[in-house]
């Protein structure tokens, strides 16, 4: 077992099945070694998890927690983009975006849900740069949704 999944079993993490594309897009896409993954949303199959306005019909708690869905979805499909191996992944960007009210300054604590996933699940190699945004509206009204980049080490891609 991969001290990766070690971690994972240690904290109790357990991740989704990656969740199909929702549009004409792909789920991730290669460049060098750098994995470009597409923006994950709060759900698990095709069912939302979490939706409305953060700071109107949610709390920045269960913001977090559809952050955390997110980052978690997130992994799987790195997972499926390398073969289940996570020990030379490393997480280099997340992009945030939260669906909330116009007076809400709060997107980066949201983001924190996320950003603790990816720690909690690739230790020192989740730390990361980010970006937290405020938005008008995502797809089928979910409060969250992330974009990340992961560097592999052993990808020749």
């Amino acid at each position: 077992m991969s001290t990766v999944h070690e971690r994972w079993a240690a904290a109790g993490l357990r991740l989704p099945a990656p969740p199909a594309p929702g549009g004409r897009y792909e789920p991730f896409v290669w460049s060098g070694r750098q994995l470009l993954v597409a923006g994950q949303i709060c759900r698990i199959g095709e069912q939302v998890r979490f939706e409305g306005v953060v700071g109107a019909d949610l709390t920045v708690e269960a913001a977090q927690e559809a952050a955390r869905l997110c980052a978690l979805n997130t992994l799987s499909v790195v997972g499926a983009a390398c073969n289940g191996d996570f020990d030379g992944v490393r997480l280099l960007s997340l992009s945030g975006f939260v669906r909330c009210t116009p007076g809400f300054g709060g997107q980066a604590h949201v983001m924190d849900g996320a950003s603790e996933v990816f720690l909690e699940a690739l230790g020192e190699r989740g730390r990361h740069m980010r970006t937290a945004v405020g938005v008008h509206a995502l797809p089928r009204g979910v409060p969250v949704e992330i974009s990340t980049v992961f560097e592999v080490a052993d990808h020749a891609g």
